[in-house]
């Protein structure tokens, strides 16, 4: 069968440290193969596609709808208005609903997500066919028994769901990731999370500084939602989340968008957001929303033998080319769903 050869030429931001460098980059079959130093690329920027680290795309459904109420009466299970909307939904809406964000994440630059999906297996398979055929990777957290059939198991917090113990190790057995919600509207399901050694922790935006450090120290991701933290009126300043204190202490931080109901999947607006409120480095923050795409065994920086999801934006056909810092730039300004144009290789 012949090989599919592609090249990629521009100002690149290369590896995990997102070293801005003028190179050609040679995919073949998807994957990248050399990434060369040419000092007389074409003037575009290059920029590894976003990985969107926690998303509700099955709220897709309920976009909007006017509900007010606190946080365990909109989105906690069984009984939260969230739940009661997906339960009263067809099949086809919530994948007509669900394929529809994931064409507006790839519109903008974003090549994977991790979603927390409702709904038990069924609602795993709704997600699986909603992404069909679309150059998208995704990693699964089910519940509601959805977890035996998806990538990992997803806890909403420790304190609302019965028997986590029994879930978290039977997940374990079957060599899942396991995911909890934890420290969103306080401290107090945070150390109960860590207890049980996950794989990823969701929010974290009523964190301690100790409980910060420990997952630091183990090594546990962080994935932080500014919008939706703001919107569901959780946080209201730049301490929550403790964005810098993570930094700081070495957390491995990704960024997601949370809940499609209340904040679109919109990871340039959420990276806008985050360098307003939070006053971290834009290199931090880009990183953490590419990162996540660890999730999937295959990450996006632009390093040689990796697939290749890019994003290649041309500054010339607006102000961008004015820009004295690209990278900044792409954090606070591009739109990608305008100036963007794919490779992605999901």
């Amino acid at each position: 069968m012949k090989k599919t050869q592609q090249q990629v030429s521009g100002l690149a931001l290369v590896g995990e440290d997102l070293l801005p460098s003028r190179v050609d980059i040679f995919i073949e079959d998807g994957t990248i193969t050399a990434v060369e130093e040419n000092r007389n690329v074409p003037e575009v920027w290059v920029c590894p596609a976003f990985f969107n680290a926690h998303t509700h795309l099955g709220d897709t459904i309920a976009m909007d709808c006017g509900a007010g109420g606190d946080l365990a009466a909109l989105v906690t299970p069984p009984d939260g208005l969230k739940h009661r909307l997906l339960a009263a939904a067809t099949r086809d809406d919530l994948v007509a609903g669900m394929r529809s964000s994931i064409r507006g994440m790839i519109a903008g630059g974003t090549a994977g997500c991790a979603d927390f999906r409702e709904g038990g297996t069924g609602g795993v398979a709704a997600l699986r066919e909603s992404v069909r055929g679309l150059p998208f990777r995704t990693c699964i957290f089910g519940r509601g028994g959805g977890e035996t059939v998806a990538e990992g198991l997803g806890i909403s917090s420790a304190r609302d769901v019965p028997d986590t113990e029994h879930l978290v190790a039977e997940a374990r057995r079957a060599g899942k990731k396991v995911a909890f919600h934890a420290g969103e509207r306080d401290k107090d399901d945070v150390d109960l999370a860590l207890s049980f050694d996950p794989d990823l922790i969701i929010h974290a935006t009523h964190a301690t500084k100790g409980q910060i450090r420990q997952c630091a120290e183990k090594g546990i991701p962080v994935v932080v939602c500014p919008r939706s933290n703001w919107t569901l009126k959780v946080a209201s300043s730049c301490r929550h989340p403790p964005l810098a204190l993570m930094e700081e202490l070495g957390c491995r931080i990704y960024l997601g968008t949370d809940n499609v109901m209340f904040v679109a999947p919109d990871m340039p607006s959420e990276l806008s957001f985050a360098s307003t409120v939070y006053g971290v480095e834009p290199s931090c923050l880009l990183r953490a929303a590419i990162r996540g795409s660890e999730m999937t065994g295959s990450p996006f920086f632009i390093r040689v033998g990796a697939r290749a999801n890019l994003v290649v934006i041309d500054p010339r056909r607006s102000s961008l080319h004015f820009s004295r810092d690209p990278l900044t730039t792409l954090v606070k300004r591009v739109d990608f769903a305008v100036f963007g144009n794919n490779v992605f290789n999901s």
